[in-house]
């Protein structure tokens, strides 16, 4: 199935969602060189990556349930489909804590707000993981003759329905 919101014949959702993971990812390594060097400027590049991280992330949702609601009820893409978006929700939700937590100082954040950067990080690349699999294994959003409900790629190489090469 093709992806409801599209731009230029292409899906909006897979557009925009490198934005989200790039900053929220990459704040946690300014974080990481804060830690190492001590210098506040690091700290406070990832106060500031996380708030367009959280806004970008929201943008790429709106899309991305677009597209989610137009997936047939009882596939497995649909199931795979609500756990990538409920589990980047909770990713947003704990860079929010994160950021809450850093407003006071930027440049000199809280372990807690770090910790919460550190598991947000761990379930993107879960909720990333399941969004390869919606779009590489079962063809959610590129292919019009998607099979929806194709096996898990962790234990079977073949995607293609019983009977198609």
């Amino acid at each position: 199935m093709k992806a409801k919101a599209r731009l230029f014949g292409h899906p909006i959702h897979q557009m925009l969602i490198v934005f989200p993971l790039g900053l929220l990812a990459t704040s946690l390594f300014f974080d990481i060189a804060h830690l190492s060097s001590g210098n506040p400027l690091w700290a406070t590049i990832a106060y500031y990556l996380i708030v367009v991280g959280i806004i970008s992330g929201l943008i790429a949702a709106v899309f991305g349930l677009i597209d989610w609601l137009a997936i047939p009820e009882g596939t497995r893409a649909k199931r795979i489909g609500l756990l990538h978006g409920g589990g980047n929700v909770l990713v947003v939700l704990l860079f929010a804590g994160s950021w809450l937590l850093r407003r006071d100082d930027p440049g000199s954040p809280e372990t807690l707000a770090i910790v919460l950067s550190a598991l947000a990080v761990m379930l993107a690349l879960v909720t990333g993981w399941l969004g390869g699999e919606l779009v590489d294994r079962l063809g959610v959003g590129v292919d019009e003759g998607a099979n929806l409900d194709a096996p898990n790629s962790l234990k079977t190489a073949h995607a293609a329905p019983t009977g198609r090469p």
